[in-house]
């Protein structure tokens, strides 16, 4: 059994997504993005030389769809952002941000590192 994550299409200028083809499963195969504009009706309405494409691993940023409230694609990064809603201001506009999952490693990183660099201080 294949399974093929999503594949996130955006506009390279704004980085605003215009077609999300969901996970697949089962007896699938991959689509190049020449197949999936002639496949999928949405994306016959742009110029493909002005589109992007994100290919994600199967069940990558998975929790992140789940809480999200809205996601696009860093138009200079190319990497995936999303925004989350904030339940003491639900009024509050969106912002993008990189996905928590990353932040989470990030943060972890850093606080070995802190830990590294307090436990050299106490041994000098």
């Amino acid at each position: 059994m294949n399974e093929l994550g999503r594949k996130i299409y955006y506009q390279l200028s704004t980085g605003n997504v215009v077609f999300n083809r969901e996970e697949m499963t089962g007896s699938v195969i991959e689509s190049t993005k020449e197949q999936d504009f002639a496949s999928y009706s949405i994306l016959g309405d742009y110029n493909p030389n002005t589109i992007g494409v994100v290919q994600l691993e199967y069940g990558q940023y998975a929790e992140e769809f789940a809480a999200c409230n809205g996601y696009r694609v860093n138009p200079d990064t190319k990497q995936m952002e999303f925004s989350y809603p904030d339940p003491s201001e639900p009024e509050k506009p969106s912002v993008y941000r990189k996905p928590l999952s990353e932040e989470v490693e990030e943060t972890k990183a850093r606080i070995t590192d802190l830990e590294l660099t307090i436990a050299e201080m106490m041994v000098m």
